[in-house]
């Protein structure tokens, strides 16, 4: 039997919050072509996952640093000019959001992949943070999505079960290591198709 959904699950980046290194390496690179072989030659994905998982950023710097030294200077903008990636809230998740709050009908969590050391910055900059009753940072935890511990880290740490639960990440990879728990999960694309399948599951 199907247990009703209690509780609705929130990552950040990409579905909340517009995070992009392109918004601050079109600022430094004359084109999308270079653009896209550094971030996915040298400041790639998995090197900025470790820095997520808990490695510090001035150890992930000098890691890289140290093995492409002829992008140093792009590769130390990356944290030092972190902030410059952020493009704002995603104001129709957001707005959707706040209907939840509202109705006051969900408990309201958040689990993120995001470096410990760029967390508050995020804090400062958005207020509906504080909307939710708990956020789990991986940065914080040192372990990430899709690792499982970490999703079960949120029935340790907060009175909620993955059973009753549903889960929103933009990462096809992390809904996929959801499920596998058995946690229903929506992969989001758009605040209009978040707000589709919301509905789909009878929440709003």
């Amino acid at each position: 039997m199907i247990q009703p959904i209690t509780t609705i699950i929130f990552d950040l980046g990409g579905v909340l919050i517009d995070w992009n290194p392109r918004y601050l390496y079109r600022k430094l690179l004359p084109s999308e072509p270079e653009i896209d072989y550094f971030l996915n030659n040298i400041a790639t994905s998995d090197w900025n996952e470790a820095q997520d998982a808990g490695r510090s950023l001035a150890d992930g710097t000098a890691i890289l640093v140290s093995q492409h030294p002829e992008h140093e200077q792009l590769i130390r903008a990356f944290y030092g000019r972190w902030p410059e990636m952020l493009g704002g809230p995603i104001i129709g998740t957001v707005d959707l959001l706040a209907q939840l709050k509202k109705e006051n009908a969900y408990d309201l969590f958040a689990l993120t992949n995001w470096s410990a050391e760029t967390w508050p910055v995020a804090l400062r900059e958005y207020d509906f943070l504080s909307w939710f009753q708990g956020i789990l940072v991986s940065g914080v935890e040192k372990m990430r999505k899709p690792t499982p511990a970490f999703y079960q880290l949120l029935e340790e740490r907060f009175p909620l079960q993955l059973a009753t639960s549903l889960f929103i990440d933009d990462n096809l990879r992390n809904v996929e290591a959801a499920r596998r728990l058995g946690l229903r999960s929506i992969h989001f694309h758009s605040p209009e198709q978040l707000k589709e399948e919301l509905l789909k599951f009878g929440i709003l």
